[in-house]
């Protein structure tokens, strides 16, 4: 009698090149849509709305816990603002989502400004009411503001502060704060000395005076003063108060791509932020032994981040290149793309330039890299596709480094194996489908977070070992 009662084939799933990927749980997923996400933004194999949909789609499947983790690591160590929002007004669909959302919202909310974004992502298909969690988060949010910033972001927008205040109905702490959210309801908060309103006030007259000013009084924070070079550049700044505040300039939580983007518009001082990148990288706790870092340099990794930022994916992958670098005891870098290319022992911005002009950015073959790093049947991977150089730093075949790090999107066109040692795949895109997974140890994002998280991995993995 022929078996009635068969087993169900799953359907394989494919990267957006065509290389087979790896089937993931929904929390996995949901991490993986997240920490790279910059909302609503293109990616260059998906576009922002599908991303969105994605993230929508997934939630119901994450337990509610876990979704407020996704969302706090999102805005707490990966830096993203909008993302966390959207999954705070995912969770208001759900009944059980919502018993730990306004814990989660209020969390995620830490600037002013994001009161209102929360509200504004709520409406944006249509106004309706409200949910009883959705303003208990915004009203404990509230109460952690200052008068500074909540001067600093109240902006006459669609939604206001004072909309939000009114909305949520939040009870101040004590009577200084009541008086200050009187202040705010009568637009008559103290103006703050803020770059922004500083420079806005000169009307483009006195803007060098000005930046001097800001810059002799120490009003500048690592990353206003990063992002304003090209202004203070166009002002004709005096460059020693430049050169000064960037000696000072406590770049501790600052990536490199931050820096790379500030040379990027100010090349003339490049030497000088550079110098400023690199004081604070050469003080973190060092990973010890030998790391293989391969980063993909694939015509993918071009894409932006946003439409409106000016860093692409390789960027971020060099700048988290360039912090490794600092930090691991022994290292060996190399890129893949259509060839597998080894890279001087360089530092710095030089080291971003030898990843960037190492090869031409076309095919993403990650498979056969990854096989390259341990030196396995490289002749016959010479024959199959063609690959034009081999040269290995190391001596000695089948040598195993005591971690590889891989920085991609992982959008292969190729199988990739899983690796024969510790290993790394680090995630910097949004993309549906991935091959970092099984025997890989798989992390999205690209913030500093990603090397606190190896640092951490590999103590509980020594501590578990003793």
């Amino acid at each position: 009698m022929a078996k009635i009662n068969a087993s169900v084939k799953q359907s394989l799933i494919h990267t957006a090149e065509g290389a087979r990927a790896k089937r993931i749980n929904p929390e996995l997923q949901l991490r993986r849509l997240v920490m790279a996400c910059v909302l609503w933004e293109d990616n260059f194999y998906c576009d922002g709305q599908s991303v969105t949909e994605l993230i929508a789609e997934t939630i119901p499947k994450v337990k509610p816990g876990l979704v407020h983790e996704i969302a706090v690591e999102a805005r707490e160590k990966m830096k993203l603002r909008h993302a966390p929002l959207l999954l705070c007004r995912e969770m208001a669909r759900y009944a059980g989502h919502k018993l730990c959302l306004a814990q989660t919202i209020e969390r995620v909310i830490q600037r002013p400004d994001e009161l209102a974004e929360l509200l504004a992502i709520y409406w944006k298909d249509g106004k309706h009411p409200i949910p009883a969690q959705i303003k208990k988060g915004l009203a404990l949010a509230f109460r952690k503001f200052s008068e500074y910033q909540l001067a600093k972001y109240n902006r006459d927008e669609a939604i206001k502060l004072r909309d939000v205040l009114f909305l949520c109905h939040a009870k101040p702490k004590d009577t200084e704060q009541a008086a200050l959210w009187k202040r705010l309801v009568d637009n008559q908060l103290a103006v703050p000395d803020t770059w922004e309103t500083a420079i806005s006030a000169t009307k483009g007259a006195g803007k060098k005076e000005e930046w001097e000013r800001l810059l002799r009084d120490n009003k500048l924070g690592a990353l206003a003063l990063l992002r304003n070079l090209r202004n203070m550049k166009e002002a004709t700044v005096d460059e020693h108060l430049i050169f000064e505040a960037l000696d000072k300039l406590n770049p501790e939580r600052v990536l490199p791509f931050r820096f790379i983007a500030a040379a990027r518009h100010a090349p003339q001082w490049e030497p000088q932020i550079e110098l400023a990148m690199l004081k604070c990288l050469g003080v973190q706790e060092k990973l010890p032994g030998h790391t293989v870092l391969l980063i993909d340099v694939s015509g993918s990794m071009e894409d932006m981040i946003s439409g409106k930022s000016e860093i692409s994916r390789m960027d971020a992958a060099c700048a988290v290149a360039i912090l490794l670098r600092e930090i691991c005891e022994r290292v060996h870098v190399f890129t893949f793309s259509k060839e597998f290319k080894q890279i001087p022992p360089r530092r710095g911005f030089a080291l971003r330039d030898a990843i960037v002009s190492s090869q031409e950015h076309n095919a993403t073959f990650l498979g056969l890299a990854t096989q390259a790093i341990y030196h396995v049947g490289l002749l016959g991977l010479k024959k199959t596709i063609g690959y034009h150089s081999f040269d290995l730093a190391f001596s000695g075949a089948g040598l195993v480094p005591d971690r590889l790090i891989v920085i991609t999107d992982e959008q292969s066109h190729d199988s990739v194996p899983d690796p024969r040692g510790r290993a790394y795949m680090i995630n910097v895109a949004s993309e549906k489908n991935g091959v970092g997974y099984g025997a890989w140890h798989h992390i999205d994002g690209w913030s500093e977070a990603v090397i606190d998280y190896i640092r951490e991995h590999e103590r509980m993995e020594k501590s578990i070992i003793s």
